[in-house]
């Protein structure tokens, strides 16, 4: 016969409600502590980038972050925004940051996120990637948002220039140089001096003139893939509306009405002041409308 201790149901075929609960609270509590020692071990939030987002499971993210230390509203919108400004500015991300009405927007010519005043990530393309990351990263209290940069970070298109490295350029371009006109004239020596009749001097000064057309082929390329890349990275951000107020066609409809948004690059410390005054002006209405009151 079996030992009736050992009998999970009471006699009426219930659970033992006092015993249960409290075990399943503490095993699950043991589990999420294990699971958060191991997330620590496996992750580097000092470098948290969207790869390691990726990598991370719900419940590696759950046992990672506690809810209730977690940063929103506009506090979170505001650290998000000078985190996202500061990346912008250091080109690592590319993509205009605006205020709208429901939250933050970030969006480029190849995609957008849309972050809410809750955490909450929406969006497609490669600007939800990068975005992903830092709001995880802002809503820890634990992260230091980096000093965002004064007013718009993406440069005015009429203002990026044509390229970069003249300096490297007129350095090669000068060896280059030297170097036919040494090629040129081994093959000239060999040429017009009688006294120099071995081999070896055509052949080496051959070698100095295929370096030199090499050297100066390198610099030719440089100097046309610069021009290329300042041609799309202009094209770019005339796609994103840099300079005028139109936003990509890849935006939904309701974000792409410019009117009444605030520019992109301002932190919203001008709503905040609104917000704030607006609700000392109910706050006194408030007040007053109770001081009016006839009392009991």
């Amino acid at each position: 016969m079996a030992d009736p201790r050992s009998s999970s149901p009471n006699d009426d075929g219930t659970a033992d409600a006092d015993d249960r609960p409290a075990d399943r609270a503490d095993a699950t509590d043991d589990e999420t502590a294990d699971l958060r020692r191991q997330v620590e071990e496996t992750y580097d939030f000092e470098a948290f980038g969207p790869q390691d987002m990726a990598d991370m499971s719900p419940e590696e993210w759950d046992a990672a972050f506690d809810e209730e230390a977690w940063i929103t509203g506009t506090e979170l919108l505001d650290r998000v925004e000078a985190d996202l400004l500061s990346r912008v500015a250091n080109r690592e991300v590319f993509a205009r940051i605006e205020r709208v009405d429901d939250g933050l927007l970030a969006y480029s010519d190849e995609g957008y996120a849309h972050v809410a005043p809750d955490g909450s990530v929406e969006g497609r393309g490669t600007v939800l990637r990068d975005v992903k990351p830092t709001v995880a990263l802002c809503s820890m209290d634990d992260y230091d948002v980096p000093e965002p940069p004064d007013g718009e970070p993406l440069p005015d298109p009429a203002a990026v220039p044509e390229g970069g490295g003249e300096l490297g350029n007129w350095m090669l371009q000068a060896v280059a140089a030297a170097q036919l006109l040494a090629g040129l004239g081994l093959i000239a020596a060999y040429v017009g001096l009688a006294g120099v009749t071995t081999i070896a001097v055509p052949v080496l000064g051959l070698l100095f003139v295929l370096f030199s057309l090499l050297l100066f082929l390198q610099v030719a390329n440089a100097r046309l893939s610069d021009t290329f890349r300042a041609a799309e990275y202009r094209d770019r951000l005339r796609a994103v509306g840099v300079g005028s107020d139109e936003r990509p066609e890849i935006l939904p409809e309701k974000y792409r009405d410019t009117g009444g948004e605030q520019p992109a690059g301002e932190i919203a410390g001008s709503d905040r002041e609104t917000q704030e005054s607006g609700r000392s002006e109910r706050e006194s209405e408030t007040r007053e409308t109770e001081d009016s009151r006839p009392s009991a």
